[in-house]
């Protein structure tokens, strides 16, 4: 089995392929009209074009767009219509973890990732990889042709999520090496203090860059599922800790509903796309549902 069937399964290429058919104004959604688009309420056809703006040659007018909407705009060179994306991944050594889901918040995070590169290559967008645990550990440039899918995926199969963390630090050195507008694809726990990562998320966005922060957590990790007395050992620290689940599971659901709360609201007031996600839910049943939900946006 290739590295990339097995992490782009078949069965998943045949739903976004048939995403695209279906709809592909779900994927030039997804791809083109970001948070703010001025074309929002005329067709797809003006989807390709930008307001006119002093200084861009009068040559370049659209005047069919003209007498629709009375408002110049121009045509879009291809440079200004592509997007590039970067596949940002969390190396971290809780990644690893899973309890009973036969896929750990790494690998269910491979799998999205090789979904949208998928994706973005099919739109002939180039898309990159970063890796990061307490810094950034790996770099692949940006880059359209087919064979990106395969050069992401084999890197990928390579890192094992063993580090530890510093997730706002890794953040702050990715705003300062993204040069151009990007879509940034972000894949991690968030296992670590919330407040430094909120303010690194909002110095990404607010550099001009698209986020989208992918917050994968495994299935027990969500909801808990164990009883009598457990000990749980953190992962980076390797720290141990005895509890009763039973006294103790409304406490910890309670707690982690308000730890993703405040993601959302935080990712919500600066145009960032918040996407909570754990490990029983099928990933490609969830990033289709995502997508639909985010044309809905527009």
């Amino acid at each position: 089995m290739s590295i990339a069937e097995k992490y782009l399964k078949p069965e998943v290429v045949r739903e976004i392929s048939r995403l695209d058919l279906r709809a592909q104004f779900i994927v030039k959604g997804f791809l083109h009209g970001l948070h703010a688009s001025p074309f929002h309420g005329f067709s797809v056809e003006f989807s390709e074009h930008r307001k006119y703006t002093p200084g861009d040659n009068p040559q370049d007018i659209d005047w069919l767009v003209y007498a629709k909407t009375d408002k110049y705009y121009i045509k879009k060179f291809e440079a200004e219509t592509n997007i590039t994306g970067y596949l940002v991944m969390d190396l971290s050594r809780s990644m690893g973890y899973t309890y009973r889901q036969e896929l750990t918040k790494f690998d269910y995070a491979i799998c999205l990732a090789a979904a949208l590169c998928y994706l973005m290559v099919h739109q002939q967008d180039p898309v990159g990889l970063i890796t990061f645990d307490e810094k950034i550990r790996s770099s692949l440039p940006p880059r359209s042709k087919r064979a990106q899918l395969g050069n992401i995926l084999s890197l990928l199969s390579k890192l094992r999520p063993t580090g530890k963390t510093e997730i706002a630090k890794s953040i702050v050195q990715i705003a300062a090496m993204l040069r151009h507008h990007s879509l940034v694809m972000l894949f991690s726990d968030l296992l670590s203090d919330p407040d430094p990562i909120i303010q690194a998320l909002h110095r990404l966005r607010h550099g001009g860059h698209d986020v989208i922060l992918f917050h994968i957590l495994d299935e027990a990790e969500v909801h808990f599922p164990f009883d009598g007395i457990v000990e749980f050992e953190e992962p980076e620290s390797h720290d141990r800790l005895q509890v009763d689940a039973g006294g103790f599971k409304a406490d910890y659901v309670s707690e982690v509903n308000r730890f993703r709360d405040r993601y959302r609201r935080e990712c919500f007031q600066s145009g960032i796309d918040y996407v909570p996600l754990d490990t029983s839910m099928r990933f490609d049943r969830a990033l289709t549902e995502y997508l639909i939900s985010r044309q809905g946006r527009f």
